[in-house]
């Protein structure tokens, strides 16, 4: 297939709920999109602007710094040591990552990618595009022979599942087994809030005790949108296999896929400071425990939602009849059907929004249950 094959935008179908939640007396409450509301860090916009003298091409690989500061970081928040600048690659976002994955890895038609049944819906688009076999499984053992990519998501979007370390083992293992590569999109290892995996850090795909001595076909994918509000910045990485990074090094270098140099440093220093991302994990916490109780009173049951920015809810109805019910209150909500049909009776709700916002929304949710 070719991207104009790809269907509309499944966003724009909840536009006239958005139209009806913004008729409420007290205002929209979009608890809908993740996209972070908080200000960037000071020190993350000092390190930008110090480095607006940007005259020559940035290097595709990074520059050595940042390389530095990945690997240091995975090491002190990851539990991942011993990377080396050849492990890690920086890339422009994490979205065009997980999109073009399956493309500069030569998959094409016939190839299987796997993902998670309840999916953030770039990982389908990015095996259609390629013209590969997108087939969503969770369970290891349902991966079918001769699959060439499989992607895990831990913690998950939308439902905040949380992999424990023998799950990412067994993974491992399935994936080595069936002579897969395995991606682990990691976005929100830092925003743990349950914890049945054990002790922090969230476990990484990376950690020693999942891969064992070789990172061989292995990836970790991660982006600082969310712990550092660095959406705008579209700044993430890849890390893991060698072999690998050098493959997507070599085609990103073609297709000229380098994140601005001022971005490459305020990353450095993103990485770098270990202070804004516990400060913005707790205004994240505040928000969660106080929108999470409003809706089990309201008659929701959260799912998963172990971590992430995301609470998995469910009125065990149809997801458009709850959504119609919350845009009534004026809170504006994401559908369960836009992140894989297995889950009709879902609906995602974000904590990215404000804190007067939630507080609103959660008012409103209680109200509605007496």
């Amino acid at each position: 297939m070719s991207i104009n094959d790809l269907d509309d935008y499944p966003w724009d179908a909840v536009e006239p709920l958005r139209e009806r939640a913004a008729q409420h007396p007290g205002g929209l409450c979009d608890l809908s999109i993740g996209s972070p509301i908080d200000p960037t860090p000071q020190v993350i916009r000092d390190a930008l602007v110090s480095a607006t003298d940007a005259h020559a091409y940035p290097a595709t690989t990074g520059s050595a710094e940042l390389r530095d500061a990945i690997a240091s970081w995975y090491a002190r928040r990851r539990g991942v040591p011993g990377l080396e600048r050849r492990n890690v690659l920086p890339t422009i976002g994490s979205k065009e990552l997980v999109a073009l994955l399956p493309t500069l890895l030569g998959l094409g038609d016939g190839d299987i990618v796997v993902h998670p049944r309840a999916a953030y819906p770039t990982y389908e688009v990015g095996a259609r595009v390629a013209g590969a076999t997108p087939v969503p499984a969770d369970d290891p053992s349902e991966w079918p022979e001769g699959t060439k990519l499989v992607w895990i998501n831990s913690p998950g979007n939308p439902d905040g599942r949380v992999w424990s370390v023998d799950e990412l083992r067994a993974a491992v293992e399935r994936a080595r087994e069936i002579g897969a590569v395995l991606a682990s999109d990691e976005c929100y290892a830092e925003l743990g809030w349950d914890a049945p995996w054990g002790a922090e850090p969230i476990p990484s795909v990376l950690d020693p005790r999942v891969a064992g001595d070789t990172r061989e076909n292995l990836l970790s994918v991660y982006s600082l949108s969310k712990q550092s509000n660095l959406a705008g910045y579209r700044a993430a990485f890849v890390a893991g296999c060698g072999r690998i990074v050098a493959q997507l090094l070599k085609n990103r270098k073609h297709l000229g896929l380098m994140p601005p140099a001022p971005v490459q440093h305020a990353m450095t220093a993103a990485l770098g400071d270990d202070e804004h991302v516990r400060v913005q994990r707790e205004i994240y916490r505040a928000r969660r425990d106080t929108l999470k109780p409003a809706l089990e009173q309201a008659g929701f049951r959260i799912d998963a939602s172990e971590a992430g920015l995301y609470l998995w809810a469910t009125e065990e109805r149809d997801a458009w009849d709850s959504m119609a019910r919350l845009a009534e209150l004026g809170i504006l909500a994401g559908p369960g059907v836009f992140y894989g049909g297995f889950f009709p009776q879902h609906v995602r709700l974000s904590l990215t929004a404000s804190d007067e916002r939630v507080a609103a929304a959660a008012d409103r949710l209680r109200a509605s249950a007496r």
